[in-house]
Protein backbone atom coordinates (compact mmCIF):
# COMPACT_ATOMS: atom_id res chain seq x y z
CA UNK A 1 0.00 0.00 0.00
CA UNK A 2 2.73 2.50 0.77
CA UNK A 3 5.73 3.88 -2.45
CA UNK A 4 8.87 1.46 -3.47
CA UNK A 5 10.67 3.39 -0.36
CA UNK A 6 8.32 2.40 2.08
CA UNK A 7 6.86 5.66 2.17
CA UNK A 8 2.97 7.05 2.28
CA UNK A 9 3.16 10.16 0.36
CA UNK A 10 0.78 12.07 2.60
CA UNK A 11 -1.74 14.80 1.45
CA UNK A 12 -2.89 16.94 4.72
CA UNK A 13 -6.31 18.71 4.66
CA UNK A 14 -8.92 20.68 6.46
CA UNK A 15 -11.28 17.38 6.40
CA UNK A 16 -11.66 14.04 7.59
CA UNK A 17 -11.58 10.78 5.69
CA UNK A 18 -13.12 7.50 7.12
CA UNK A 19 -13.00 4.29 5.26
CA UNK A 20 -15.26 3.69 2.46
CA UNK A 21 -15.82 7.56 2.38
CA UNK A 22 -15.92 9.74 -0.59
CA UNK A 23 -13.28 12.80 -1.02
CA UNK A 24 -13.26 15.34 -3.87
CA UNK A 25 -10.64 17.15 -3.98
CA UNK A 26 -9.14 19.86 -6.30
CA UNK A 27 -5.50 19.74 -7.34
CA UNK A 28 -3.01 22.57 -8.05
CA UNK A 29 0.10 22.51 -6.47
CA UNK A 30 2.71 20.87 -8.22
CA UNK A 31 3.48 18.07 -5.29
CA UNK A 32 0.14 16.76 -5.33
CA UNK A 33 -0.06 17.06 -9.14
CA UNK A 34 3.04 14.83 -9.17
CA UNK A 35 1.08 12.83 -6.60
CA UNK A 36 -1.85 12.14 -8.13
CA UNK A 37 -0.12 11.39 -11.08
CA UNK A 38 2.16 8.48 -9.47
CA UNK A 39 -1.15 7.11 -7.83
CA UNK A 40 -2.72 6.51 -11.09
CA UNK A 41 0.43 5.48 -13.01
CA UNK A 42 0.96 2.92 -10.06
CA UNK A 43 -2.97 2.20 -8.64
CA UNK A 44 -1.64 3.53 -5.68
CA UNK A 45 -2.74 4.73 -2.95
CA UNK A 46 -1.73 7.95 -0.92
CA UNK A 47 -2.43 9.38 3.02
CA UNK A 48 -4.97 11.68 3.65
CA UNK A 49 -4.30 13.33 7.62
CA UNK A 50 -6.33 16.19 9.12
CA UNK A 51 -4.16 19.03 9.56
CA UNK A 52 -2.87 19.58 13.23
CA UNK A 53 -0.66 22.91 12.18
CA UNK A 54 -0.67 24.59 9.44
CA UNK A 55 -2.32 25.07 6.55
CA UNK A 56 -3.29 23.30 2.71
CA UNK A 57 -0.92 25.65 1.01
CA UNK A 58 2.63 26.56 1.26
CA UNK A 59 5.13 24.87 3.68
CA UNK A 60 4.06 21.13 4.86
CA UNK A 61 1.69 20.94 7.51
CA UNK A 62 2.24 19.19 10.42
CA UNK A 63 -0.94 16.45 10.23
CA UNK A 64 -2.54 14.46 13.30
CA UNK A 65 -0.69 10.90 13.54
CA UNK A 66 -4.04 8.89 12.35
CA UNK A 67 -5.45 8.70 8.75
CA UNK A 68 -6.65 6.77 5.90
CA UNK A 69 -5.38 5.95 3.13
CA UNK A 70 -6.88 7.04 -0.35
CA UNK A 71 -7.50 5.84 -3.76
CA UNK A 72 -8.22 7.88 -6.65
CA UNK A 73 -11.27 6.50 -8.49
CA UNK A 74 -11.96 9.23 -10.90
CA UNK A 75 -10.28 12.41 -12.24
CA UNK A 76 -10.69 15.01 -14.76
CA UNK A 77 -8.34 17.71 -15.75
CA UNK A 78 -10.59 20.89 -16.94
CA UNK A 79 -7.85 23.28 -17.28
CA UNK A 80 -3.71 22.97 -17.70
CA UNK A 81 -2.36 22.71 -14.22
CA UNK A 82 -5.48 21.83 -12.61
CA UNK A 83 -6.87 17.94 -11.65
CA UNK A 84 -10.21 17.35 -9.88
CA UNK A 85 -9.97 14.04 -8.54
CA UNK A 86 -12.70 11.55 -6.47
CA UNK A 87 -10.82 9.59 -4.05
CA UNK A 88 -12.55 7.07 -1.70
CA UNK A 89 -11.20 5.91 1.99
CA UNK A 90 -9.83 2.52 3.07
CA UNK A 91 -7.65 2.09 5.40
CA UNK A 92 -6.22 3.70 8.72
CA UNK A 93 -2.95 4.06 9.42
CA UNK A 94 -1.00 5.96 12.19
CA UNK A 95 2.19 8.05 11.15
CA UNK A 96 4.92 6.63 12.95
CA UNK A 97 7.67 9.41 11.31
CA UNK A 98 7.59 12.21 8.63
CA UNK A 99 9.66 13.40 6.03
CA UNK A 100 9.75 16.29 3.37
CA UNK A 101 10.28 14.92 -0.20
CA UNK A 102 12.71 17.56 -2.69
CA UNK A 103 8.95 18.52 -4.25
CA UNK A 104 8.02 19.48 -0.92
CA UNK A 105 5.26 16.62 -0.56
CA UNK A 106 4.90 15.54 2.75
CA UNK A 107 6.09 11.63 3.24
CA UNK A 108 5.33 9.05 6.20
CA UNK A 109 6.34 5.90 7.97
CA UNK A 110 3.14 4.89 8.59
CA UNK A 111 1.91 1.79 10.98
CA UNK A 112 -1.65 0.08 9.17
CA UNK A 113 -3.61 -0.15 11.49
CA UNK A 114 -6.11 -3.88 11.65
CA UNK A 115 -9.06 -3.34 9.65
CA UNK A 116 -12.03 -3.28 11.46
CA UNK A 117 -14.36 -6.42 10.34
CA UNK A 118 -17.68 -6.32 9.43
CA UNK A 119 -20.13 -5.91 12.54
CA UNK A 120 -23.40 -6.77 12.25
CA UNK A 121 -25.83 -3.61 13.81
CA UNK A 122 -28.44 -4.26 16.77
CA UNK A 123 -32.01 -3.76 16.31
CA UNK A 124 -31.51 -1.33 19.27
CA UNK A 125 -29.72 1.12 16.63
CA UNK A 126 -32.66 0.96 14.03
CA UNK A 127 -33.89 4.65 14.54
CA UNK A 128 -29.79 5.48 13.61
CA UNK A 129 -30.33 3.04 10.20
CA UNK A 130 -33.56 4.64 9.15
CA UNK A 131 -31.96 8.52 9.71
CA UNK A 132 -29.42 7.42 7.55
CA UNK A 133 -31.08 6.45 4.54
CA UNK A 134 -33.26 8.89 4.52
CA UNK A 135 -30.35 11.00 4.45
CA UNK A 136 -29.17 8.99 2.01
CA UNK A 137 -32.38 9.82 -0.40
CA UNK A 138 -31.89 13.50 0.48
CA UNK A 139 -28.19 13.92 -1.02
CA UNK A 140 -28.11 10.54 -3.83
CA UNK A 141 -25.62 8.45 -4.64
CA UNK A 142 -22.96 11.03 -6.46
CA UNK A 143 -22.62 11.93 -2.40
CA UNK A 144 -23.03 8.73 -1.28
CA UNK A 145 -22.50 6.23 -3.88
CA UNK A 146 -23.20 2.35 -3.26
CA UNK A 147 -21.85 -0.43 -2.19
CA UNK A 148 -24.37 0.85 0.92
CA UNK A 149 -24.26 -1.71 4.09
CA UNK A 150 -26.93 -0.99 5.98
CA UNK A 151 -26.39 -3.64 8.27
CA UNK A 152 -22.43 -3.18 9.38
CA UNK A 153 -22.12 -1.15 12.79
CA UNK A 154 -18.82 0.08 11.15
CA UNK A 155 -19.73 1.26 7.85
CA UNK A 156 -23.26 3.03 9.52
CA UNK A 157 -20.69 5.04 11.98
CA UNK A 158 -18.48 6.03 9.61
CA UNK A 159 -21.14 7.43 7.17
CA UNK A 160 -22.76 9.40 10.58
CA UNK A 161 -19.15 10.81 11.05
CA UNK A 162 -18.49 11.63 8.20
CA UNK A 163 -22.12 13.45 7.84
CA UNK A 164 -22.77 15.45 11.24
CA UNK A 165 -22.18 18.72 11.17
CA UNK A 166 -19.72 18.78 13.83
CA UNK A 167 -15.91 20.12 13.92
CA UNK A 168 -12.83 18.61 12.44
CA UNK A 169 -11.98 17.74 15.40
CA UNK A 170 -14.64 16.02 16.84
CA UNK A 171 -14.56 13.85 13.35
CA UNK A 172 -10.77 12.44 14.25
CA UNK A 173 -11.92 11.95 17.78
CA UNK A 174 -14.56 9.60 15.78
CA UNK A 175 -12.19 8.05 13.33
CA UNK A 176 -9.92 7.14 16.33
CA UNK A 177 -12.77 5.55 18.14
CA UNK A 178 -11.75 1.89 18.14
CA UNK A 179 -14.94 0.65 19.95
CA UNK A 180 -17.55 0.13 16.68
CA UNK A 181 -20.72 -0.21 19.19
CA UNK A 182 -19.74 2.83 21.45
CA UNK A 183 -18.96 4.76 18.64
CA UNK A 184 -22.73 4.33 17.71
CA UNK A 185 -23.38 5.35 21.22
CA UNK A 186 -21.64 8.62 21.06
CA UNK A 187 -23.34 9.56 17.97
CA UNK A 188 -26.52 8.65 18.92
CA UNK A 189 -26.17 10.48 22.00
CA UNK A 190 -25.60 13.45 20.10
CA UNK A 191 -28.49 13.13 18.13
CA UNK A 192 -30.68 12.41 21.19
CA UNK A 193 -29.33 15.96 22.76
CA UNK A 194 -30.67 17.87 19.41
CA UNK A 195 -33.77 16.55 19.52
CA UNK A 196 -33.67 14.68 16.09
CA UNK A 197 -35.27 11.61 17.85
CA UNK A 198 -38.14 13.10 19.32
CA UNK A 199 -36.22 12.66 22.92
Amino acid sequence: MSDPTGLLPLFPLQTVLFPGGVLPLHVFEARYMDLASQCLKDDAVFGVNLIAEGSEVGAPAVPHSIGVSARIVDWDMPQTGVLDLVTRGERRYRILRTETGPNGLLLGEVEWLPEVAAVPLPEAYAPLVALLQAIFAEVGEERLPPPHHFDDAEWVGNRFAELLPIPFKAKQALLEYDDTLGRLDVIRQYLDQRGVFGA
